[in-house]
């Protein structure tokens, strides 16, 4: 197949790439805007990839959008570009509404002039694929109910709503237009290559440089966690298998609460990292709670029996298991987040740009 992956130099998206260029059996476009949070380095090696290819193109600009599309003629379109910090949507809300409502209208379009043009053989096999989050639902009042797919949407920040109108706009152009789309909705991603600014990768480079691990509240929000790279193999599943029109959650089975994962990163750092900055006893003690953010949604939780049933998917990382080996990753990658921090990773651009 030729494959399609919008946001494919972001975090998610080059987990996607990365397991495509090693089964080697797609032909693939990365197509990405480069801003702040799409980095080449996340996929070493795409240059010299006989398979990959690179396009950097911002979905908010129509026409690139539209002539990239029909030049390429994907069969499948997997699409992951999205704002997607909860924090900078509150500050900055326009830029959300931009690039993940009317990007995905414009990629929409650009699919939908595409798949009318094909034949039926090929419109059997076309696929576009809208990569959503489990934000959309809100959060969970109870303490065991779990977000299905059939849970009413009820997004609490700009963020969640700018993605829950774009999963409105691909259903729409399913049902209207006859598009064959896909949705999934995932819960709460970590692993390699995560962007320093989320949750995760920003408690490890704290802690290794000594600076506070600011907790919102008090650190009871749970969340469901899911390893990237378990993520990546269940998109690529629904891509290339899943029926036109299906919806499938994807979550980790793994609810934790924020302040857990922390002091949990803390413990991990303890063994594998223990030669601490000047002045630090205890990776713990650099804990410190800060004023929640507006409208912070309390639990999620993804029940994700769906895909597990019909499409035999299920994690392979435990919430242990995939931590410790993100906290291995960074402390093995260096080069890579320190080049992001100081911002040299945006003077790098690779072949193709």
């Amino acid at each position: 197949m030729k494959i399609l992956v919008t946001g494919g130099a972001g975090f998610i998206g080059s987990a996607v790439v990365r397991q495509l260029m090693a089964a080697n059996e797609h032909e693939v476009l990365v197509l990405d805007a480069l801003t702040y949070a799409g980095n080449l380095e996340s996929i070493p090696g795409y240059d010299q990839h006989k398979r990959v290819s690179f396009a950097k193109v911002d979905l908010r600009d129509a026409d690139a959008t539209r002539q990239t599309v029909l030049e390429f003629r994907p069969d499948v379109i997997m699409h992951l570009a999205a704002e997607s910090h909860v924090d900078r949507s509150i500050d900055g809300p326009r830029e959300f509404l931009e690039t993940n409502i009317m990007g995905t209208f414009n990629l929409l379009q650009a699919a939908r002039e595409l798949f009318d043009s094909l034949d039926a053989p090929k419109k059997q096999r076309f696929r576009f694929h809208h990569i959503s989050t489990d934000e959309v639902y809100g959060d969970l009042e109870g303490t065991s109910d779990m977000f299905t797919e059939q849970t009413s949407y009820a997004p609490s920040s700009p963020y969640s709503a700018s993605k829950a109108a774009s999963d409105h706009l691909v259903r729409a152009w399913g049902r209207t237009y006859g598009l064959p789309v896909l949705l999934t909705n995932c819960s709460n991603n970590y692993g390699p290559y995560h962007f320093p600014e989320k949750l995760v990768p920003h408690m490890i480079l704290n802690a290794l440089a000594g600076k506070p691990l600011p907790v919102y509240g008090d650190g009871s929000q749970i969340r469901d966690w899911l390893y990237v790279e378990d993520h990546a193999k269940a998109l690529i599943l629904v891509a290339t298998t899943a029926s036109a029109g299906e919806t499938y959650n994807i979550g980790g089975h793994n609810e934790v609460r924020n302040l857990d994962v922390v002091t949990t990163i803390c413990a991990i750092l303890e063994e594998l990292a223990p030669e601490k900055p000047a002045g630090v006893n205890r990776y713990e003690d650099l804990i410190t709670f800060v004023k929640d953010r507006p409208g912070h949604d309390m639990r999620y939780a993804i029940d994700a029996s769906k895909i597990e049933r019909e499409l035999g998917w299920s994690p392979e990382e435990t919430y242990e298991s995939g931590l410790r080996k993100t906290v291995e990753w960074y402390l093995s990658s260096r080069n890579w987040w320190e080049r992001v921090l100081s911002g040299d990773y945006q003077l790098t651009r690779l072949g193709g740009v």
